[in-house]
């Protein structure tokens, strides 16, 4: 863990920023939209709650993660599970009405034909604000739209370009391992993710978990397995850079296996097998995430592989699996050290996972879309100062700003660059400023 007081920042400034470089930063600052001001407003509540003594003062981060009004959810009113998934998700996670769009089509079918889904399509153009830039979709079945998944085509739009025959590369998707927090504004599309299950009582269960998760921080590990299967083992080569990446983030171990079995603190389990053993012999906690590496784990009712709904059923709270046959292309699966960097600093699960897969054009997403176990701060006081331990800086340049009020004017007191995912620490002076505002400057 890393702690940085005020003055650490004054004295990192003092020896780290050239001239040319604080005026930089400086321009920066001073060129910075009301809108991002705005933006980075968003976490003084969190703070305010933390800390109900009006004397402490207040401290924004960066945004970072979707809100419930940042989500449309997509009910089917032809299949009754689908609406009462619908009903439930909308009442768990505060999702307004207007925020609800309801659409009909066949239910029950693995596919959805193009001309269903260009209809579906139409109702959403018509009635979804620009403001929304995730979908929940609140069914199982379909999982794909011909020769799309059902996630990628809603996020997309039906487009042939992302689907393949055989071993072939597709399109890949411009959100890949982005910084952006607003999908659908920054790159027009809108990441979807199916509340699926093998039934409405699994999802509702899924649901719960995924609620319970937030900003819970849960100590847990990350296992990452590699097989004997050598066709569907090639993400292990990518471990150990994953490890050095992220080992200070959150603990994880590799583990040359087939399978898991009996662990009591499984958060993150990344494998590649046809069909996995012993999930349900591990406790998965609380907005876990869990996925493998095979040919068709996105068949979610009908594979002969493991699907990934049994992942859902055995606890995980997220997983992937493709509808159609990628070949065992990385770029068609997460990538671990993407999903887990994202997740690991503060993002949604849907968020997250979309931004780990290059290719997602034949993946489904499955989950509980708004689960953000690493949101949020962890905040003490004493009579001098305001320690805040939080996850939400990403790796990067940023700068620290404090004004004696919320709305000004702010000054720079302060500059520091955050190395990797983890939790860090800024400890305020309670008798100095009453506001305090950290903005990440932007690469150029």
């Amino acid at each position: 863990m890393a702690a940085t007081s005020v003055a650490g920042w004054v004295s990192g400034f003092a020896r780290s920023a050239r001239p040319v470089l604080a005026a930089a930063l400086l321009l920066l600052l001073t060129c910075a939209s009301p809108d991002a001001a705005m933006a980075a407003l968003a976490l003084n509540d969190d703070l305010a709650q933390a800390l109900p003594d009006s004397a402490a003062p207040n401290l924004s981060l960066p945004p970072i993660g979707l809100k419930s009004q940042d989500l449309a959810l997509i009910v089917n009113d032809a299949d009754p599970a689908s609406v009462e998934i619908g009903r439930y998700y909308a009442s768990r996670r505060g999702i307004a009405a207007e925020r609800v769009v309801h659409v009909s089509f066949p239910a029950g079918q693995v596919a959805m034909s193009a001309a269903d889904f260009e209809r579906v399509q139409a109702v959403l153009q018509a009635r979804v604000p620009a403001a929304v830039q995730a979908y929940a979709l609140a069914w199982t079945l379909p999982y794909r739209v011909e020769c799309m998944s059902v996630t990628s085509a809603f996020a997309f739009g039906f487009d042939r370009s992302y689907c393949a025959v055989g071993c072939q590369i597709t399109r890949p998707s411009a959100y890949f391992d982005s910084p952006s927090n607003a999908p659908f504004k920054d790159h027009g599309l809108r990441p979807a993710m199916l509340l699926a299950g093998r039934d409405v009582a699994g999802v509702k269960a899924m649901i719960d978990r995924g609620v319970r998760s937030d900003q819970r921080w849960p100590a847990g590990t990350g296992y990452l397995l590699s097989t004997s299967d050598r066709k569907r083992n090639v993400r292990a080569e990518t471990y150990d850079a994953v490890r050095r990446k992220l080992i200070a983030a959150y603990p994880m171990t590799r583990i040359n296996a087939d399978a898991l079995e009996d662990r009591p603190d499984v958060m993150f389990y990344f494998t590649g097998v046809q069909r996995v053993a012993g999930m349900n012999t591990n406790r998965y906690l609380d907005g876990a995430v869990a996925d493998h590496l095979t040919s068709v784990g996105g068949m979610l009712t009908d594979s002969s592989q493991t699907s990934a709904l049994e992942w859902l059923a055995a606890g995980a709270t997220g997983s992937y699996g493709n509808t159609t046959e990628p070949c065992n292309y990385r770029e068609k699966f997460p990538d671990i050290g993407v999903v887990m960097g994202h997740y690991l600093g503060g993002e949604t699960l849907i968020e997250a996972y979309w931004k780990s897969v290059r290719m997602p054009g034949q993946g489904v997403f499955v989950g509980e879309p708004l689960a953000r176990p690493f949101g949020g701060m962890r905040v003490s006081q004493t009579a001098t100062e305001v320690a805040v331990q939080t996850r939400l800086l990403r790796p990067g340049a940023y700068v620290l700003q404090s004004a004696p009020g919320r709305i000004g004017p702010f000054r720079t007191v302060g500059q520091m660059t955050v190395p990797g995912y983890g939790v860090r620490e800024l400890r305020l002076p309670v008798a100095r400023d009453r506001s305090y505002r950290v903005l990440q400057v932007p690469v150029r």
